[in-house]
């Protein structure tokens, strides 16, 4: 009955969750734990399901926070943590077990001879069995409407996991890498915030060209295989935050597919790429939210908002001369190196997996091209974008404001 009313939700009758909830808590009431048994066995399957169809536990919480309440989140979380014991640790990639513990997918609830984990569930979140139900149904719903994407993460139970070990940034250096631009977003002083990721930046370029120095004394003809991670954008503007997104990875020997619909960019690259892109995109995603937001509203002289109109074209500026400071800051940095003939070929071994692993995923990706239909804000995001903090250079001041 429950997947019944999934399904009815699914095809766009969302009455059918109250509907089927209030007869299950009806017919039901006094064997809590068969209604308990199942829900988790109708939750549990879809979750493995999404997991064959290329979906990890981040992908789910976000996708979950899209299209679900703070309730639904909660319950799919739990879902996951539930379906997660069945796997030994040995055939659970690195990256699945940081998914979650990122995510707070842990099993908090105690097992009982009279109440299930939907029982539990209701009394901490203060509701009645009906409206728990009508939970149920709908991250039901949201499962069986998942599509299916190109794994980027072994999933859990794969024999194969520990094969290839996670390769990455260390630790110590991630840590104090996160921790600055953590300050330097929250700052109001733009001098306290150059410093700090100027630091940042200074942390991991050191890093990238040091590693990529000791991998150039061992085999360039034979790199690391290329990684994939999705980064989820918010909306609005998520095209043109995308851009931001691309901007940074095409500077950092990346490539990135936008998934629109969804609400991410999957970026493709070695590991350790993959971990400056993130970090980099995330700080200048907050700096040019930030600074988007400063201008405020915009109308035109008869009124009209253009608000829309001026952001997203501010963002699409902002992603361009981005992406051009950032292209010039690799150049110059290659040019610095030139001189360790090994460098070049390991760099070139890289981009050929990337390549690879890109063609394997994306056969039939096409370029997207954007228009600016607001030449203000296309302005207003290129001098932004100028003041933005992208290496251990000072940042541009501007001479009038």
């Amino acid at each position: 009955m429950l997947l019944s009313a999934a399904r009815e939700h699914w095809a766009g009758h969302p009455e059918a969750s109250s509907r089927i909830a209030l007869i299950v808590a009806d017919r039901c009431i006094d064997q809590p734990l068969i209604v308990a048994a199942a829900a988790r066995c109708a939750v549990l399957a879809l979750v493995t399901g999404a997991w064959e169809r290329g979906w990890t536990p981040e992908d789910l919480q976000q996708i979950a926070r899209r299209r679900l309440t703070t309730a639904g989140v909660s319950y799919l979380i739990d879902a996951i943590a539930d379906e997660s014991q069945h796997y030994a640790q040995a055939t659970v990639a690195p990256r699945w077990r940081e998914d979650l513990h990122h995510i707070g997918a842990g099993v908090w609830w105690k097992p009982d001879q009279t109440e299930g984990h939907l029982q539990q569930w209701s009394r901490r979140h203060h509701t009645g069995l009906a409206d728990a139900l009508m939970t149920v149904i709908e991250v039901l719903a949201m499962l069986l409407a998942l599509p299916c994407l190109p794994s980027i993460v072994p999933p859990p139970g794969s024999v194969t996991v520990t094969a290839n070990p996670c390769r990455g940034i260390d630790q110590k250096i991630l840590a104090r890498v996160r921790a600055l631009l953590a300050k330097a977003e929250s700052t109001t002083f733009p001098e306290e915030a150059e410093a700090l990721t100027a630091k940042a930046q200074e942390l991991m370029s050191r890093y990238s060209l040091e590693l990529i120095m000791v991998e150039s004394t061992v085999d360039a003809a034979d790199p690391y295989p290329a990684a994939a991670r999705r980064l989820w954008l918010d909306n609005p503007y998520v095209a043109a935050k995308a851009m931001l997104v691309a901007a940074v990875a095409a500077a950092n020997r990346c490539r990135t597919v936008l998934s629109e619909k969804l609400g991410f960019t999957t970026v493709l690259g070695d590991e350790v790429d993959l971990e400056i892109v993130e970090l980099l995109s995330t700080s200048l995603l907050v700096q040019a939210t930030r600074a988007m937001l400063s201008t405020g509203s915009q109308v035109t002289r008869s009124g009209r908002s253009r608000t829309r109109s001026y952001r997203n074209s501010f963002l699409l500026a902002y992603a361009t001369r981005v992406g051009e400071r950032l292209s010039n800051a690799r150049d110059a940095g290659t040019a610095a190196v030139a001189e360790a003939a090994q460098l070049l070929p390991v760099l070139a071994a890289r981009e050929r997996v990337v390549d690879e692993l890109f063609e394997s995923m994306f056969p039939q990706s096409v370029s997207r091209s954007f228009s600016v239909g607001n030449a203000a804000g296309w302005h207003a995001g290129r001098a932004a974008a100028d003041l933005a903090i992208l290496d251990t250079r000072r940042a541009v001041v501007s001479g009038g404001t």
